[in-house]
């Protein structure tokens, strides 16, 4: 971990039937609805300042049908945003056509877990820049198909996988945290951080502009910012500005 080193926010849209929504730990019955603009909600985040965007296809992500979320995806990208995109992205030709699409990065959540071959097929096509692999870990253990699932694996250990096939920055998400603004796991975050040696970006429990401070300071890659966004308790302008005049942070807005 590097506290010098580049540090970005990026706000979550996640997507499910072409709305903006926010889930608790995951559980689509447990879902709260923001926007059913997705592209106003985009030119939202890019006019406080945004630099990237976070976007989830939530009904890819459980397997299902998520035509409505590819239409809002497009609408999204043609905004000229940089989106860092995943969610159902398991074969080849779906990875291609989202960085066709112009998606900037790519996440692998389940793929990355159960097909390593993919992972490196990936990375050697498209580059190390355009792969991200999501890790998703409740009490440590590796969540898969939108956290249904358990995997036996721990963090630790994917992570590691990950690194040896040239993965260079993972999402790490506690999903006991997500959307419940409790606090970013910190303690667990950057412990996946120092043993894997990857850049490393938080998600999960972001409760106050605090919590982001705080990821920075500790030397992570970034944030993912969802729930405290779209509820107010962290003003998107002003935690730009704030870091920005960090001159030592290197801040990305």
């Amino acid at each position: 971990m590097n506290a010098s080193a580049a540090f970005t926010v990026y706000p979550a849209i996640d997507l499910r039937a072409g709305r903006v929504v926010r889930l608790q730990q995951g559980d689509p019955l447990r879902e709260t609805g923001y926007s059913s603009a997705p592209l106003q909600i985009a030119q939202q985040w890019l006019a406080a300042g945004a630099a990237w965007l976070h976007v989830v296809n939530l009904d890819g992500a459980f397997g299902e049908d998520g035509s409505a979320n590819a239409l809002a995806l497009a609408d999204i990208l043609r905004s000229g945003a940089r989106v860092q995109f995943g969610g159902g992205l398991r074969t080849l030709p779906a990875i291609e056509h989202a960085l066709q699409l112009g998606v900037q990065r790519v996440v692998l959540g389940t793929a990355a877990a159960t097909q390593p071959a993919l992972v490196a097929a990936a990375l050697a096509q498209f580059g190390a820049e355009h792969i991200a692999a999501g890790i998703d870990a409740h009490a440590g253990e590796v969540r898969i198909h939108g956290w249904a699932a358990g995997t036996g694996i721990s963090a630790t250990a994917l992570a590691a996988t990950l690194q040896q096939l040239g993965v260079r920055t993972i999402i790490f998400t506690d999903v006991e945290r997500d959307g419940m603004q409790q606090g970013l796991n910190l303690l667990e975050t950057c412990a996946l951080a120092q043993s894997s040696g990857l850049q490393v970006i938080a998600s999960g429990g972001v409760q106050a502009a605090g919590d982001v401070h705080a990821a920075r300071a500790a030397g992570l890659a970034g944030v993912i910012v969802g729930r405290a966004l779209y509820e107010g308790q962290v003003q998107l302008p002003a935690l730009l500005r704030e870091l920005a005049e960090d001159k030592t942070a290197g801040v990305q807005t």
